[in-house]
């Protein structure tokens, strides 16, 4: 979070430099963490990740969704 913090600092302060440097410093943290880079594990289930929740497996679910609302 002090890198994410470090973004809006150095955005608020118009600073290039140091919001190029917070920038890096997420995505080496997210790096980290696991949250980006390549997959770590291996269960054998898709990646969906880059799915959309209305369009990808769980359409029907995200629409029902939406109608128990109404």
């Amino acid at each position: 979070m002090a890198a994410r913090r470090a973004v809006g600092v150095a955005r608020r302060s118009q600073n290039d430099e140091a919001k190029n440097e917070a920038h890096a410093e997420v995505d080496r943290t997210k790096i980290a963490l696991g949250e980006r880079g390549p997959v770590w594990w291996d269960d054998g289930a898709p990646d969906l990740n880059r799915h959309l929740a209305r369009t990808g497996p769980y359409a029907d679910w995200y629409a029902n969704l939406a109608e128990d609302k109404r």
